[in-house]
């Protein structure tokens, strides 16, 4: 699974702008089952998305067509790890626990 820093690149006036398609494809990409968690980042830096396990080049292909990303707003700090331990409800995601 990753946990991805989105950092803004460009003033918040431009960020605000692009906020509700930003908000569209982060809706398109829960129904889509790619996402777990997102959310602005303190002192409105950036935010956090939490994706689910994937190739790293389908998630590198979806963060590519974020809006933030096509106006070259943000950046992307992508880390990768493999949850070995999880709260019951995310059990299903605990690659410990799946094998």
């Amino acid at each position: 699974m990753y946990v991805v820093l989105v950092n803004y690149t460009a003033p918040l006036q431009e960020i605000d702008y692009s906020l509700a398609d930003h908000a569209e494809w982060l809706a398109k990409h829960y129904e889509h089952g790619n996402f777990l968690a997102s959310g602005m980042r303190d002192r409105r830096v950036g935010g956090v998305i939490i994706a689910k396990p994937m190739a790293r080049g389908k998630l590198d292909a979806i963060l590519a067509t974020d809006p933030f990303s096509i106006q070259h707003l943000a950046s992307y700090e992508v880390i990768e790890f493999a949850a070995t331990r999880t709260a019951h409800e995310l059990n299903m995601l605990n690659e410990a626990v799946s094998l």
